[in-house]
């Protein structure tokens, strides 16, 4: 478990962020942060619920990983690595609730997505955006992804640009 201290409970009265390994009993919130920020911006697609419905199928038993952000007990924002192959991880399902964004949850699941990648031995992580996402992209650049001309193809309607990072 992480803790997010921008400020101490002390001076704000307000509780830390915690970083949680997902556990089934997550499914509906990984599920429901996806679909809000999804639906806000483009529709839910087909690969979409896939992942959201079956997160243990389509993440988990293919090696991959699903960390989520739980603020005064609630959970507020998740993402995953799911495993591409033996040394790459695609960093998706990024969401944090909207009254919550702009507190720098997401910026904290991205940097442990990164440590945890690097932990499993990865030598890239790969992650696909839309550019009309200017604060997501801002965020990516910053942490040191860098834009891909060419990738696998991506089964979503949605993502128009394609980053990758190498951690070697």
């Amino acid at each position: 478990m992480y803790l997010l201290a921008m400020e101490s409970p002390e001076q704000t009265g307000e509780p830390q962020v915690q970083l949680l390994t997902y556990e089934p009993r997550y499914q509906a919130d990984f599920k429901r942060l996806n679909k809000e920020w999804i639906e806000h911006y483009f529709r839910v697609e087909e690969a979409d619920l896939r992942v959201l419905d079956h997160p243990d199928e389509y993440v988990l038993q293919r090696g991959g990983h699903i960390l989520l952000a739980a603020y005064a007990g609630r959970i507020v924002g998740t993402c995953a690595l799911l495993r591409m192959d033996e040394t790459s991880y695609e960093l998706g399902k990024m969401a944090v609730t909207a009254r919550m964004q702009g507190r720098g949850i997401g910026r904290l699941l991205a940097e442990a997505a990164i440590a945890k990648s690097r932990s499993l031995g990865a030598r890239r992580l790969y992650l696909e955006s839309n550019t009309k996402l200017a604060p997501a992209l801002h965020l990516y650049h910053q942490l040191g992804f860098r834009r891909v001309t060419s990738g696998p193809p991506s089964p979503y309607e949605r993502s128009d640009i394609q980053l990758e990072m190498l951690l070697t």
